[in-house]
């Protein structure tokens, strides 16, 4: 019995490390997302705070108005980073969405020359087996022949 080989093997090889290298292109551009949405989480929880001494300053008994300039300010600044921290992540979103896309289309790549694969593979154990019958077949015919010869002589 001969040896299967797939004759397209090192394509399918190929086709495996492009699908292992997408798949880890994905999973670092989805832990930036997350680490961008930390980023935005803090931030938020930030403003919240900054919201929270407001209110409290202005319910004081003597009011401090440095104090609630200097709050005013930090909120004001805690809008502007939310919003460019939310472009931020808008775009580590559209990246990972990108990576993610040649991901699927790497791994449909790889399952396409793994059913190739399994097609020749039974295609070449369908020759085998008609090779194996017609060489049984032989050899009755040879064992039929020599008993006839046999019998004969």
């Amino acid at each position: 019995m001969s040896v299967f080989k797939y004759r397209m093997q090192n394509i399918l090889n190929m086709k495996t490390k492009l699908e292992e290298q997408a798949k880890i292109e994905f999973a670092t551009a989805n832990r930036r997302v997350l680490e961008e949405q930390e980023k935005l989480s803090m931030l938020q929880n930030r403003k919240k705070a900054l919201e929270k001494r407001a209110k409290e300053l202005l319910k004081a008994p003597s009011l401090d108005v440095q104090e609630i300039i200097l709050n005013r300010n930090g909120i004001l600044k805690s809008q502007e980073d939310i919003k460019r921290q939310q472009k931020v992540l808008s775009k580590a979103e559209e990246v990972r969405e990108e990576k993610r896309n040649k991901f699927m289309e790497e791994r449909t790549d790889r399952k396409t020359h793994e059913i190739l694969r399994e097609n020749a593979f039974e295609e070449f154990m369908q020759e085998e087996k008609a090779a194996e019958g017609k060489e049984i077949d032989q050899l009755t015919s040879y064992t039929y022949g020599q008993k006839l010869t046999e019998n004969n002589e």
